[in-house]
């Protein structure tokens, strides 16, 4: 018995194994290099789709279920926050027609980003142990039996909607402007409409679309994945418990439920306001693309 007992803490996973394993998707296949469009995380999509289907739900419902009377606290809610985004669009899109469009675009970028973000404050260990059961139950190997499931830490899935955003913003240009007016200002502006100018004004154009789309998914990936890491790390505490003495075991499992619970907290406002921001980011990149220089 205390070999079996000391075999299994000899094949535990050490604590940088446990975080690589729980950063590593669910993938058809590795990923080489930073950009790979071969490679799907379908961890990511399976939780990014199921979240925008839950959340179009519950939208949907509240329409269904809406009366003219006293609302109900569902119904209000959701009235706060489609006032508020529509609030927010008419202070940055002055363009009525287009508010059309954009203001339920804001409003599907903020629910389904937070819905994804929400997802961090499940436990960290939960859905990866009853998938790694899963897997074992059908024959898999368990011990590599991957699953992420803030879709929002995944780099690819931040990037592909800043990428939505940016392909937005580029029809509303040439909407508005119409075809040979954006492109006229891609080399007017901004240091003026002179012929010498137009390869910086160009140069600067570009620079300032790629600059906006990046920073716009990198925020929020930056956010999200420091946040799982974190929680990651507050678990690792907690699995130290058993290894260490009465004493340090004690004041270990004090400190994990603390750590974790104040950590859970504040996370709370980080996945609202990183979907505010991304929500806004969105209403200003498209404000813009209304704005003739």
């Amino acid at each position: 018995m205390a070999a079996e007992g000391h075999e299994a803490v000899e094949h535990a996973p050490t604590a940088g194994e446990y975080i690589v394993h729980h950063l590593t998707h669910a993938r058809n296949k590795e990923l080489h290099g930073p950009f790979d469009l071969s490679v799907v995380a379908w961890d990511s999509m399976f939780f990014a789709i199921l979240l925008g289907v839950v959340g179009c739900f519950f939208l949907w419902r509240a329409a269904r279920s809406a009366t003219s009377g006293v609302p109900g606290r569902f119904q209000a809610a959701v009235e706060i926050l489609v006032e508020m985004v529509e609030s927010q669009a008419k202070g940055i899109v002055h363009n009525a027609q287009s508010r059309k469009l954009v203001a339920p675009l804001a409003l599907t970028v903020f629910l389904w980003i937070f819905l994804m973000n929400a997802m961090d404050l499940l436990p960290v260990d939960l859905l990866p142990f009853i998938w790694e059961k899963i897997v074992g139950a059908t024959g898999g190997d368990p011990h590599h039996a991957y699953l992420r499931s803030v879709p929002t830490a995944d780099l690819s899935v931040t990037m592909g909607l800043s990428v939505g955003v940016l392909i937005t913003c580029l029809i509303y240009n040439v909407k508005i402007k119409g075809f040979g007016g954006w492109v006229h200002e891609l080399f007017a502006a901004p240091f003026g409409n002179h012929w010498a100018l137009a390869p910086f004004n160009f140069l600067m154009q570009i620079i300032e679309f790629v600059a906006k789309t990046v920073s716009h998914g990198m925020r929020l990936f930056g956010n999200m994945y420091a946040g799982e890491l974190i929680f990651l790390l507050i678990a690792l505490m907690g699995g130290a418990i058993g290894s260490v003495g009465f004493g340090t075991g004690l004041g270990l499992a004090i400190g994990h439920i603390i750590a974790g619970s104040a950590w859970a907290i504040f996370h709370i406002l980080i996945i609202t306001l990183q979907a505010f921001v991304f929500m806004m980011l969105t209403l200003v990149y498209i404000g813009q693309a209304h704005d003739a220089h």
